[in-house]
């Protein structure tokens, strides 16, 4: 009895330091007419475990430590095995001292073809494809690790960035699009090549300077931290001259436009001026924003 027990408290023990994610799934089967079938909710149901239980990394984690993620996946045909649909991931991290969860990652899929079976295995593999489906989602989980890591410290998300890659590599050779050089710009493929790239470097240096000097600073010191950011925002000006429009710029603004024109909206002031310049520079679509920023 004693050797059963020892057993079961051993795999509940595992079963939660494995959860590097606290997800949340939704299968939205609206546009397809048929969203009340069975097999829907089987699929979100199997995607929320796959993506909650499945060992990511070799790190153990605490629950306090689990990443918030939500994943929501719009079907939007549906014949068979066959589904069409987009993914919206969006990740956050808490911001030291607070209550606040700041954005990291917040992605619109649109290539998001796969094949289905009800109740069929998922399981990942990082050495070789096993479907789209499990590729798209494992893809992703790697930039939500990734990006985590970053703002917490400078180069931190290289591992996992690579293993991004590594899905994004073995996962060309199959028919699905998102992940080709020729899929477009703002494909899966372009997404990691442009995060490993040199020539995007000061992505990930904002990355850092803006969550773990600026962000988390504030609570001590909102003048130091409101300052930490507008510098840190800076460094998008080389990024801009070298490569203008970039999709890691719009991945960023995409995440971080809102927070940004909140954190500029409101006291104690601090010098601005360079930093709006950049702001509509690089992120122009946002330019509605950054006129309401006063500090």
């Amino acid at each position: 009895m004693r050797s059963i027990l020892t057993f079961l408290l051993l795999c509940l023990s595992t079963v939660g330091l494995s959860q590097e994610l606290n997800s949340n799934v939704v299968v939205n089967a609206l546009l397809t007419g048929n969203e009340n079938l069975q097999i829907f909710k089987t699929l979100e149901n199997q995607l929320t475990e796959f993506v909650s239980k499945t060992k990511w990394t070799k790190k153990n984690v605490e629950p306090q430590e689990r990443i918030d993620c939500n994943i929501v996946i719009n079907v939007t045909e549906y014949s068979g095995e066959n589904f069409k649909a987009s993914i919206q991931i969006q990740s956050s991290r808490p911001v030291y001292g607070s209550t606040y969860s700041t954005p990291t990652y917040n992605i619109n899929d649109k290539d998001f073809n796969f094949k289905y079976l009800e109740f069929q295995n998922l399981i990942y593999n990082e050495n070789q494809f096993e479907s789209n489906l499990v590729s798209v989602l494992s893809f992703h989980v790697y930039m939500i690790l990734g990006m985590d890591a970053e703002s917490f410290s400078e180069n931190g998300g290289t591992p996992y960035f690579v293993q991004a890659q590594k899905i994004a590599n073995y996962s060309q050779q199959e028919k699905f699009k998102g992940w080709k050089l020729e899929d477009g710009l703002q494909s899966r493929f372009a997404l990691i090549d442009n995060i490993l790239s040199p020539t995007y470097k000061e992505f990930r240096t904002v990355m850092y300077k803006y969550h773990r000097l600026g962000l988390d600073a504030m609570s001590e010191d909102i003048k130091a931290g409101k300052s930490q950011i507008a510098e840190a925002l800076g460094y998008f000006k080389k990024m801009n001259s070298r490569r203008p429009n970039s999709y890691l710029a719009r991945v960023f603004f995409d995440a971080k436009a809102d927070e940004i024109e909140s954190i500029f909206s409101g006291g104690p002031s601090v010098d601005i001026s360079n930093m709006v310049d950049v702001l509509n520079k690089v992120a122009p679509t946002y330019s509605s924003k950054w006129r309401s920023i006063k500090f």
